[in-house]
């Protein structure tokens, strides 16, 4: 029977028995193909459907939509809480997507779209709304034949809701099919199942998903309604992608910027990064001139330079890779900077002790005692300074809300070459008397 078969009767009794029993009605308009659904939603009003929409899984209500004239459609998406009516829109192909979008009052594509476009790096950006999801009555063999019409999703486990919607567990996809066919999904889900919202940081989903080895984790609104699932194969690909991003950000090129990209991009995205390193060598230049009378008296002083430099360098981007690793994948917070730091100056300190015993060594043959002794003074305090600088330079950028990739490796080689010169002339100013013999 369509909306137009129907008599004002019927669709009194109709809209009567969908306004008494919404949950029942859902659960029936489910089992209806596209098509009828979208008939009778043409025969009762605007509010009504949209409120049996609300209740219906997503699949369903998306199909039902699609079928039905745009600017019905676009009346009834436009009564439903934007986060749900962003995730139907996400369900639909993309032309019928912009044509309801365009049938959408203003206000309510405003909030529609704001919803769709979640901050990058969140658990909103990254997931997928076209969730699988079922309520708990619904029985085994219902679900798996529900499930044969969606062999274009990666399922691995299939959400769970009550009779209103709201999220209650997860059952796994091989509980399903060892099930009897007439039990409810409701007897195998795991309840008090892990979740996320959708502006949970991505390194807090990956963080719950390494630690509790999970396939797939749902996305639940403050409403309790699922609003899409994450899949552990699309965070690892967008980790890859930004560890890749980061590495180009680090040395100062953009990530738009690809091996056959146009020369003018490179040229645009380099050149400033150039000029920034550009006056931090000239830093490190003038660090060293303060000591132009110590390198005209003892040559060998500027032969060793590019040892301490060349050392301290090394053990900060050391440092720093293990901190920047630490603080994208939270296994460090910015509140054990003290912690995190007091490693690094051991570290550096013993590892320094251990470099610049063989350094040390070396120059005692080439230059005598005194320097000897100025290389291991300078090794293991540049070494310090370094792994520290390391460390702190990515924790104070993150604790500053700034992106710690894009700007710590220019800081770094500025700290280590400058101190790195200083502690070294410094020294040797101070015990020319003993290189001098």
């Amino acid at each position: 029977m369509t909306a137009t078969a129907l008599s004002i009767a019927e669709r009194a009794m109709l809209g009567g028995y969908l306004k008494l029993h919404p949950i029942d009605s859902a659960r029936a308009l489910e089992q209806l193909g596209a098509t009828d659904v979208a008939s009778i939603f043409q025969g009762i009003p605007t509010p009504l459907g949209t409120s049996v929409v609300a209740l219906m899984q997503p699949d369903a209500a998306a199909e039902a939509l699609a079928a039905l004239p745009r600017d019905r459609a676009a009346e009834i998406l436009g009564g439903l809480n934007p986060s749900l009516a962003a995730n139907l829109l996400a369900r639909q192909k993309q032309h019928v997507r912009d044509e309801l979008q365009e049938k959408l009052p203003e206000e309510a594509r405003a909030e529609i779209d704001l919803i769709a476009s979640y901050p990058p790096r969140t658990a909103g950006a990254l997931m997928d709304p076209s969730v699988t999801s079922f309520v708990r009555s619904t029985t085994v063999s219902h679900a798996i034949e529900r499930l044969r019409g969606h062999q274009d999703r990666r399922i691995a486990d299939v959400v769970i809701t009550d009779d209103e919607g709201q999220f209650l567990g997860v059952a796994s996809l091989q509980a399903l099919v060892t099930a009897p066919a007439e039990q409810t999904l409701g007897a195998l889900m795991t309840r008090d199942a892990p979740h996320v919202r959708p502006m949970t940081m991505r390194e807090e989903v990956v963080e719950l998903i390494d630690k509790l080895k999970l396939a797939s984790l749902p996305v639940v609104d403050f409403e309790g309604h699922v609003v899409g699932i994450l899949r552990h194969d699309a965070l690892v690909d967008a980790t890859r992608r930004d560890a890749t991003q980061d590495m180009q950000r680090m040395v100062g090129t953009s990530e738009e910027e690809r091996a056959l990209s146009k020369p003018t991009i490179a040229i645009k995205s380099r050149l400033p990064w150039l000029y920034i390193n550009l006056l931090t060598a000239f830093l490190a230049s003038a660090v060293v001139g303060l000591f132009e009378s110590t390198i005209a008296q003892f040559t060998a002083v500027a032969v060793l330079l590019p040892v301490v430099a060349g050392q301290s360098g090394n053990t900060g981007a050391q440092a720093l890779a293990v901190t920047m690793r630490g603080l994208a994948l939270r296994e460090v917070r910015t509140s054990q900077a003290a912690r995190v730091l007091r490693k690094e100056a051991l570290v550096g300190a013993l590892n320094g002790v251990g470099v610049a015993v063989v350094t040390s060594a070396c120059v005692y043959f080439y230059a005598g005692s005194g320097l000897a002794l100025v290389m291991l003074l300078a090794m293991v305090a540049a070494m310090i300074i370094a792994s520290v600088a390391g460390a702190a330079i990515p924790i104070v950028l993150t604790a500053a809300k700034r992106d710690p990739a894009v700007a710590s490796s220019i800081i770094l080689t500025t700290v280590t070459d400058v101190f790195g010169f200083l502690v070294f002339l410094g020294l040797a100013t101070l015990l020319s008397p003993l290189i001098a013999q």
